[in-house]
């Protein structure tokens, strides 16, 4: 009986355990007007405007910002989500490509988020 009661216990405090985890983004949020702007990162530079579109490009790849790759963006909480739109063919066939991340640190002047692989991407805001 001692044997049950102390199952049944171990049990419940497992099950409260669980239901309290959380995913990072679940219950964190963050202003994403700190987000309007150009961002670096090293040569690698994102802007992102208040209609939620956005552009990035890399100057080590000798691309300006004139020539930058469009996408659009949503951050809900934590989740921060770039859709990038590609033409697959000649035929203009258009694929949207969504890349999810989770930001673990927005300011005014900083900017860092995650992928699900566990790599890190620090940005500071330039404009």
């Amino acid at each position: 009986m001692k044997k049950i009661f102390g199952l049944l216990a171990s049990l419940a405090v497992l099950a409260v355990m669980v239901s309290s985890c959380s995913k990072m983004g679940d219950d964190v949020s963050f202003d994403e007007t700190f987000l309007y702007g150009k961002w670096q990162s090293g040569t690698l530079f994102y802007k992102y405007a208040s209609d939620h579109s956005g552009k990035t490009w890399d100057v080590a790849d000798d691309v300006t910002e004139e020539e930058a790759m469009n996408f659009t963006w949503e951050l809900v909480n934590a989740e921060f989500t770039h859709i990038y739109v590609t033409e697959l063919s000649a035929d203009g066939t258009k694929a949207s490509i969504p890349k999810v991340y989770t930001v673990t640190t927005l300011t005014a002047t900083s900017l860092i988020y995650e992928d699900d692989y566990g790599k890190i991407y620090s940005f500071s805001k330039v404009d």
